[in-house]
Order: C-alpha cells, then sequence, then structure tokens
C-alpha cells in the first residue's frame, strides 16, 4: 500500500524524490466540518436572489474564492460575470447564513493527525479559498498552537482561486521548499486539482457526499474515506516514503 502512488508521482513529476517536509491543509471539510454549512449557506443565498443553486453544486464549487464561485452561477445563468455590487450583496448573504449556523465543528480526528504531524518536526501550512473571517479566526482557539497567520494562504492572497494552481503555488513560494518536499490534504474536486496543477502530492479525504472517483479523476494521488483513515494509515504512509528514499 502506497509505494505504487509514491512511485508514479515520482516517475510521472521526473522528481528526484518525494520527501514531505510540509504538509499543505485545506481547511473546510479536512480541519473543520463546515462545508455542510457553507452549502447550505450557497443555496439559501442564491435563491434569496432569483438563482437556482443545489448543494451538489456547491459541493462541486468548494475551493473557489466566493466571488468566483457567483461568477460561475452569473455566467452559467446569464452569460456574464456578476458586478462587484451583485459579489458583495451575494456574499454577504452567504456569510450572515453561514454565521447563523454556528460554531463549526472540528473535524474528527484533525487534532490527533496535526499532533502528529508536529511531532514528525514537520511545517504546516493552511490553504484555503474561504474568505469567512471568524472562521479563518478560529484557527488558532480550535488547534491551539499549529498554525501560524504567516503560513496561511486565504482568500484574501490570491488573484485566482483553487482549481487554479495559484493558492498552492503560493504557499510553495512561502515554504521555500521544492514541490516534492510537500504534501497536500484536500477534501475537494478544485482543491485536488489546483494542487495537482501545482505539482503537489495530494492526499484526498472524502469527507462530504461526492464519490471517490471525483477526487481521483481531479488528480488525487491517494483517496481515503475520511480523516480517521488518514490519521489511521499516516504512519504506514510515512514509513512507505522513508524507505522508499533509502534504496
Amino acid at each position: 500500500m502506497f509505494t505504487t502512488e509514491i512511485e508514479t508521482f515520482i516517475k510521472d513529476r521526473n522528481y528526484p524524490r518525494f520527501e514531505p517536509k510540509a504538509i499543505f491543509f485545506d481547511m473546510d471539510g479536512v480541519l473543520f466540518d463546515s462545508m455542510k454549512h457553507h452549502a447550505s449557506s450557497w443555496v439559501k443565498a442564491m435563491l434569496k436572489v432569483g438563482l437556482p443553486f443545489t448543494e451538489h453544486e456547491a459541493f462541486m464549487n468548494e475551493g473557489r474564492t466566493g466571488a468566483s464561485t457567483i461568477d460561475e452561477v452569473f455566467i452559467k445563468i446569464y452569460g456574464r460575470n456578476a458586478t462587484d455590487e451583485e459579489k458583495q450583496q451575494i456574499y454577504h448573504l452567504k456569510s450572515d447564513f453561514f454565521e447563523s449556523c454556528g460554531k463549526p465543528e472540528r473535524m474528527p480526528f484533525a487534532m490527533e493527525l496535526l499532533t502528529k504531524v508536529k511531532s514528525q518536526h514537520l511545517e504546516i501550512f493552511v490553504v484555503t479559498g474561504s474568505g469567512q473571517p471568524t472562521l479563518i479566526d478560529s484557527l488558532d482557539g480550535n488547534f491551539p498552537g499549529m498554525f501560524h497567520k504567516e503560513k496561511m494562504v486565504t482568500a484574501f492572497d490570491v488573484k485566482h482561486g483553487k482549481p487554479h494552481p495559484e493558492p498552492y503555488l503560493m504557499a510553495l513560494k512561502k515554504s521555500g521548499l521544492q514541490p516534492w518536499e510537500v504534501l497536500v490534504i484536500e477534501n475537494a474536486p478544485l482543491g485536488v486539482e489546483s494542487a495537482a496543477s501545482a505539482g503537489l502530492f495530494t492526499i484526498a479525504v472524502n469527507t462530504g457526499p461526492l464519490d471517490a472517483a471525483v477526487l481521483a479523476s481531479s488528480g488525487a494521488d491517494i483517496v481515503l474515506d475520511d480523516m480517521e483513515n488518514l490519521y489511521e494509515k499516516w504512519d504506514l504512509f510515512s514509513k512507505k516514503v522513508s524507505s522508499y528514499n533509502q534504496q
């Protein structure tokens, strides 16, 4: 298990090795069990202004910046991008609906995995398409000592959100590492596509309602059922990476 995926990644990318020194974590659906609230909030906000939108579409668009999500809907319905005023109106509605859902819960086994990663002296970054200030600010309270502002890339930092590779390329630049020295943990098709386009090894945890095949076809190197599965297999994965580099 995992050896074939590691070998394929190195050969396909023509990398000298795969030796993670940093883990790039997506936030919604990986660290927080918040996507169900994002999805319902997007549906309510869109319907409020007369735009048809489903929770399935919300999950398929997960990872985009809010402005990009709104533009996608406007292009589909009206054949044009939304105006700045329309974007502000809809995103304000979406944010209000999201805040009314209450504080999001930590994803089960996220803290346990972070603790294990930190014990291995691996750097920890957050790369998220979210622009939800309360969620970003709650990282420290939910995961004390794990995250630092200078090791975050959010919707406020990028011009092009996921699936464009810019968010992960920006995090890579911040880290000062090579692509083969980074591992990404994602849960969304567009996030996986973004990380894969940036040339990074990506583990997808299928914490939402989408078929696992969607994550695989988006470019995930490994697809696992959930964060618990990743936590349970982390030591085995680490050993496989280490043994492969010692060959």
